[in-house]
């Protein structure tokens, strides 16, 4: 079901949404949480496409907020809200309301979407594009628990991890993580079936993809040992290779589907690690509302700590050996997601960034 309400308020929405429940006949609101998508009108179909595949396992209220560019400076001087608002087979399991923000509203969108947040539930906010430097202080982040960015579609998009870093706030995410989960998860179990020390790793992947660095520097941070970043042709993020006290241990997938886990003195094994798309990456982020500790250490660690030189200088370790883990195994696994099927994507060196498409 879908109405469409031009040159709108708030209320004139929730009320359109309290009559479209009770005409499928569906009075009650059965959504865990409300999702704001930001986002330009050259990317809110895919993005809303993705929300609304991982509303079958969130049900939730999905705001999406598009704003407009005025053309002349008396367009800009008037203000108007347009929403279309889609309840049942339209909006899969949860509601969707597109608000499309024009004239002085634009810069007031917060003011819109307060009175359509459900009523004591989590709220996250999510930029597919165009993320604002500190999410937040932003206006709509500021609403939020959760804020959801993604590196991986900056025009800069190594550049941009370091600006993340200096304005962390608890509750920032970035989709260029979630795209590593499988892989921390596999290099954590394979840790755990060898008795060795680590001494030093190398990441390869594609250039200008961050979840590259953000690998690296969480194996970095995680094993005190010298990471190597390297450069490959892709797709995404293709290698890491781990030198170990009992021989290499190696996790290569070149062709962005299937992986190849070799240890010393083991028969090589083939590992799914599929490129996961957006619908997947979001559903994950869902799953949790609490603040990612382990985003926010490797994060913080410094891209400058990683660079061709590393296979040879060890960075410095930040807690006192007192309180290190007793072995490589103990050290990853702390930080590692429980396995999970599918797959990550990469990143690169600092270098000039071109304008990457969003996943």
């Amino acid at each position: 079901m879908k109405t469409d309400l031009t040159d709108t308020t708030s209320s004139k929405i929730n009320k359109a949404l309290v009559l479209g429940r009770r005409a499928i006949g569906t009075p009650a609101v059965g959504m865990v949480l409300t999702l704001v998508i930001v986002t330009d009108e050259e990317n809110a179909y895919d993005a809303l496409k993705a929300a609304n595949e991982a509303s079958r396992e969130h049900p939730s209220r999905t705001l999406v907020v598009i704003k407009r560019v005025s053309r002349s400076p008396r367009d800009r001087a008037k203000a108007r809200l347009d929403a279309e608002v889609r309840l049942g087979a339209d909006a899969s399991t949860g509601e969707t309301v597109v608000l499309r923000l024009y004239g002085e509203v634009v810069d007031h969108a917060q003011s819109v979407v307060l009175p359509l947040l459900l009523p004591d539930a989590p709220v996250v906010v999510w930029w597919p594009v165009n993320a604002p430097t500190d999410p937040a202080n932003d206006p709509l982040g500021a609403l939020a628990q959760r804020r959801v960015t993604d590196t991986y579609a900056a025009e800069q998009p190594i550049q941009e991890l370091t600006a993340r870093a200096e304005t962390y706030t608890p509750g920032d995410t970035d989709l260029s993580w979630t795209r590593i989960t499988p892989w921390r998860s596999m290099l954590a179990a394979a840790l755990d079936q060898v008795v060795c020390e680590v001494t030093s790793a190398e990441v390869e992947g594609e250039e200008f993809n961050p979840s590259v660095e953000l690998l690296a520097m969480w194996l970095a941070d995680r094993l005190k040992v010298p990471v190597r970043r390297s450069k490959s042709t892709g797709p995404g993020l293709t290698s890491v290779r781990m030198e170990t006290s009992s021989g290499p241990i190696v996790l290569d997938r070149p062709d962005g589907s299937l992986a190849t886990l070799s240890i010393q003195g083991q028969p090589d094994r083939g590992v799914a690690l599929k490129r996961r798309e957006t619908a997947e990456l979001i559903a994950e982020e869902l799953r949790r509302l609490d603040p990612d500790d382990t985003y926010a250490t490797a994060l913080k660690f410094g891209l400058e700590r990683l660079d061709e030189e590393a296979a040879t200088v060890a960075p410095e370790p930040e807690a006192p050996e007192s309180e290190a883990p007793e072995s490589a195994a103990e050290a990853v696994a702390e930080s590692a997601p429980a396995p999970a099927p599918a797959s990550a994507k990469p990143a690169s060196k600092k270098a000039p960034a071109k304008k990457a498409a969003a996943k």
